[in-house]
This record gives structure tokens, sequence and C-alpha cells, in this order.
């Protein structure tokens, strides 16, 4: 009996042995590595027809078809928006897209380009978060192979039914926000934030949870908002929100030397030089999607009174993010020095 449970054992221990390796060996020359990619975004999203969706069949066709790439979206098992960086870090999926934000409390170097008024080009926020990635962002994204970070179009500030032309105008209001430097915004000129996925906005518009939105114009077309939303205020820049593209560490670093040749040429700057062109793309189809519907754009004076109530909400924020991060401020100062120097290029 005794006997009986050593083999048993023995062949257990060789078995979970064997499907150890298997899982950490690199890939044969003929067998066809398969990829997971998750977002969580729906598929009628830009980011999922121009950028994620293009990016995985040209990897396919760049390898010769030795790696497959099997892409999850918003509404599947593996596109929950609040899991996907532990489950790209994890390794229950190989590559994934995500925002910054979601969950709370995470990347808040990253963050930074979120603050309110540091610049309203996708271009130039993507470009400048790149340029200091490896310098003072990289040890926020531990067990990824990070392959870009971007950010989109200065939001605006869509509403159901009560337009804002003014500061005062928000006042009462209930808008869903995408970021704690914009949610203290918003709280410090008297709307009442509200915290949503970005999926569930619409729903929440259309039933009268929320009284508007902050977005760029984009999702007025890819989650259908304009149905919803009949007032859209251009307030120049207010905010951006940042994005992660990555890929598990350990994945990267078990692929065969020519695909990983693939993915670095794919990815970096080359992906990341490519999001200001797609931005403008994506927000025009926001635009035309809200044809008909009310455009306020503030005129300089009262842009330069949104300007003026940010500016103490951004210090405040800086503040507080140094007294866990003392080169919280070397980051600010560095993305600042950044955006000016696009913005002169332009």
């Amino acid at each position: 009996m005794f006997e009986k449970l050593i083999k048993g054992a023995l062949c257990g221990a060789l078995a979970f042995g064997a499907l150890s390796l298997s899982e950490t060996r690199p890939a044969a020359a003929d067998e066809v590595i398969e990829l997971k990619l998750a977002h969580f975004l729906p598929t009628a999203n830009g980011m999922h027809k121009d950028f994620m969706e293009p990016w995985a069949r040209e990897l396919e066709a760049r390898t010769n078809g030795k790696v497959k790439v099997e892409i999850f979206p918003a509404g599947t098992q593996l596109g929950n928006i609040t899991k996907l960086y532990d489950q790209v870090q994890a390794g229950v999926v190989d590559i994934a897209h995500g925002l910054r934000g979601i969950p709370r409390g995470r990347f808040e170097r990253t963050g930074v380009i979120e603050l309110p008024f540091m610049t309203g080009s996708a271009d130039v926020a993507s470009r400048a978060l790149w340029s200091i990635y490896d310098e003072y962002l990289k040890e926020e994204y531990r067990g990824v192979k990070m392959l870009a970070l971007h950010a989109h179009n200065g939001g605006l500030i869509h509403t159901t039914s009560k337009p804002v032309r003014t500061l005062e105008d928000l006042k009462g209001l209930r808008i869903r926000f995408p970021s704690g430097p914009i949610k203290a915004l918003l709280e410090s000129l008297g709307a009442t934030p509200q915290g949503l996925p970005p999926g569930q906005v619409y729903e929440n518009a259309q039933k009268g949870v929320i009284d508007g939105t902050v977005f760029p114009w984009d999702p007025m077309h890819s989650f259908k908002l304009a149905e919803v939303m009949n007032h859209h205020t251009e307030v120049g820049g207010v905010y951006t929100v940042s994005f992660w593209f990555a890929m598990n560490e350990r994945t990267y670093n078990s692929l065969p030397d020519d695909v990983r040749q693939v993915i670095d040429e794919m990815s970096g700057e080359a992906l990341v030089a490519q999001f200001g062109g797609w931005w403008d793309r994506w927000d025009d189809w926001g635009r035309e999607a809200s044809a008909g519907a009310e455009v306020i754009v503030l005129d300089d004076a009262e842009r330069a009174r949104w300007e003026a109530a940010a500016e103490p909400v951004r210090e405040a924020w800086l503040a507080n993010l140094a007294e866990d991060d003392p080169e919280i401020r070397a980051v600010y100062d560095a993305l600042v020095r950044k955006i000016a120097e696009l913005e002169a290029a332009q």
C-alpha cells in the first residue's frame, strides 16, 4: 500500500513538472503561438477597428502565421475594464489595453497627464507620455512589457438637457467623471461627480440618473451617446485621459527572437505616433453622429475663467501626490516641458 502511494505521488509530481515545463517552454519552430488580447471597448469603437484589430492581424501577417491573436472586447469574459491589468500581469491574457484610471489608485505618475488643461491634443499627450516612460513611468508597470501609452484629444462636457455656457451652469449637475483630477475640478465648480465606466453612461443618461458626462467626441459615435446627449460644450483641452497597451512580460520573453522583433517594431514610438491621427478621425465620427445637436464653444474670456478655476485643483492634486511620491513634481515638470516643445513644433 505504501509503495503504491509513493508511486502515485511520484507520477503526480512528474506530471505536474511536465505540465509546468510545457507552459513555460519556448514554442517549437512549427508550432502556432496563440495569444489572447483583451480590451474594454465595443467593436464599433475606433480603437478596436483602427488600432487593435489591424495590429493583431498585422502581427499575424508579419510573423508568417507563426502567431495567431484572438481578441476579447467588451462584453466578453475577459473584457472587464476593472480586471484588465491584473489579467495581463498574471498571464490570464497575453496582451491587454486598458484605461489608466480604472480601477482608481494606480499609475498615479501616468495620471499627471490628466490634470486639467495640460494639453488638448492626443498626439502631443501621447508622445509626451512615451518620452518620459523609461525615466519616470516604467516602475509603475511591473510584470508587463509596455507596448504603448497614449491619451485622447481634449474632452468636452456633454449634457442631456441643460446646456453649459459658463462655469456657473455646472452647479447642481450630475456629471460622470473620467479621472480623479476632473472629479476634483467638477466638485470645485459645484457639480456632483458621478463615477461610471464608459459603457454605463448611455443607460444612466437615458434614465435621468446623470445629467451629462465628460468625454472626447468619439463616444458620441462608438457608445451611441449622441442619442442621449443634446448639448456639447467645447472647453478647449480641459482634460485628457490616458491608456496603456501592454503584454505579459513572461509571455514576451518566451517568444522566439524573430517574433519579439516584430512586436518591438510594431510598438513603442512607432505605435504611439499613430494615435494623434486616429483620434482626430474618431472624433470626427462623434461630431458627425451629433449633427443637429447644440455645440457651444467657449470664448477666450470664459475659457480663461475655467483655467483660473483649474489651477488650484491642479496644485492641490500634485501636493497630495507628493506626500507619497517626492518625484511627482519632476514628472509634472518633465511633461510640461515636453508638451511645450511638441506644441511649438506643430
